[in-house]
This record gives structure tokens, C-alpha cells and sequence, in this order.
């Protein structure tokens, strides 16, 4: 039976949980520890109901049927009053449960602080209710196992590391590329071919590998990238080009 505890000033704390990047063994024993402890696990959650790769590591480390599991559905639009009232309606479910006194613990997938859904709920709620305390479990990212899949550093000695989401902007991709030794590029499907051209430009065309769904049982790896022009790739997919 899950005790739930209250914070001095009888507000529950809001954690963001980092579960790492797809296996379920890479979680730390504190992220595993306040999964138990909280009664509340909050997740991101598809506008069908679908489970998210944190929701699916979280059932093998807790029993789902004790807890209160709050799906979350994130805006995607850019509708700026669409935007804003998608995440005050997502922040209020939270404060739903926090202000009765009970820890929710966020699931993310990675590190809660790189690149994370948590960070903007973190920042609104801060802002909407002052008094929740907030606490951030450190998690193994996407970038750590995508050099582990590849048997590869991604920086050893003065050496520097860029990790850049990928976007339309040649010149930015440009930059990146000439300024550091070793480039993440995050979320690249959507610009892979804009990429490719941008290494090719740059003699690096050999030097780029990517993986898919890293550590998860889902992973793929093209150790060149240079295969996968005009193909279409997974939503978590990324990118390291090593000179």
C-alpha cells in the first residue's frame, strides 16, 4: 500500500522522473525508488490514449493498478491561445492532485532538463502556483545511449561536443558542424536529406551515423548516414557526426 506523504506546507511535490532512453534497466535507482513512492505518475499521453516509451518503462517497474495515472495530452500546434490553454489545462490536472497533499511524479524519457516536455510544465507551474516545490531526477539522455550503441566517445580530452536540435536552417547546421569536433543533431527525420547535403558540402558526409529508438528493443543503427537519403525515419531518431 502506497503512504502518501505531505510537504510542510501540505502541497504535494512535482517530480520530473528521467527514465532513460528506451531500455528499461537504464534507470536509476532513485527514479525507480520515487516511481514506488509517489501516488501519482503523470505521463505524456497520445490524443488516443496511447502509451508513451516512459509510460511503457514505468509498468515494468510499478504496479500500475496502485497508482493514479494521469495521462497528459501536450498541445501540438502554434496557435498561441490554443498553446496556452492546452498547457494551463495540463498544469491544472496536476495541481489537481498536488494541492490534496500528493507527489506526482513526471515521466520523462531521457533527462527531464534536456529538452524536456517537464521543463515547460516546471516553468508554468512555478508560475501558476508558486508554492509547489519541484525537484528534477537526473536521467540517462537519448545522446549517452546513442555513443554507446555506436561504440563510440563522443568527446575525450580538449575536445568539443554540440548537441543541436535539427532544423531548416543551413546555416545553423553550417555552424555547428565547423565549431565543434563532435555534433548531436536531435530529432533529425524531418531535415535528414537537408543534413546530408550540409555534410557533403562540408567533406563530412562519411563521418555521420544515426540511430533509431536507441536502446530501446526497437533500436536501429546506419553507421552511415549517406544510406538513408529520401528515406523517411522515425520521430526518435537522431544523428552523430564525429570528425
Amino acid at each position: 500500500m502506497t503512504v502518501e506523504k505531505l510537504t510542510p506546507a501540505g502541497i504535494g511535490t512535482l517530480y520530473g522522473v528521467g527514465v532513460g532512453p528506451g531500455d528499461p534497466e537504464l534507470i536509476t535507482l532513485k527514479a525507480c525508488r520515487l516511481l514506488k513512492e509517489c501516488p501519482v505518475i503523470a505521463y505524456p499521453a497520445t490524443q488516443k490514449g496511447g502509451k508513451s516509451y516512459a509510460h511503457e518503462i514505468v509498468e515494468l517497474h510499478v504496479h500500475a493498478e496502485e497508482k493514479v495515472m494521469l495521462g497528459l495530452v501536450f498541445p501540438m500546434t502554434k496557435d498561441p491561445e490554443l498553446l496556452a490553454s492546452g498547457w494551463n489545462r495540463t498544469a491544472e490536472l496536476c495541481w489537481s492532485e498536488l494541492k490534496q497533499g500528493r507527489d506526482v511524479a513526471f515521466v520523462t524519457e531521457g533527462d527531464p532538463n534536456l529538452y524536456s516536455t517537464f521543463i515547460h510544465l516546471a516553468r508554468l507551474m512555478q508560475e501558476l502556483h508558486p508554492g509547489v516545490p519541484i525537484v528534477s531526477i537526473p536521467g540517462i539522455s537519448s545522446v549517452l545511449g546513442a555513443a554507446a550503441a555506436l561504440g563510440q566517445p563522443l568527446a575525450d580530452g580538449n575536445q568539443r561536443v554540440g548537441i543541436i536540435p535539427a532544423t531548416g536552417d543551413r546555416e545553423a547546421l553550417k555552424e555547428a558542424l565547423l565549431h565543434h569536433d563532435t555534433v548531436v543533431f536531435l530529432k533529425v527525420a524531418k531535415v535528414l536529406d537537408l543534413v546530408l547535403d550540409v555534410l557533403d558540402e562540408l567533406g563530412l558526409g562519411g563521418k555521420a551515423s544515426v540511430v533509431t529508438k536507441v536502446t530501446s528493443p526497437y533500436e536501429t543503427v546506419w553507421r552511415d548516414a549517406r544510406e538513408l537519403r529520401g528515406k523517411e525515419l522515425e520521430y526518435l531518431s537522431l544523428m552523430v557526426v564525429s570528425k
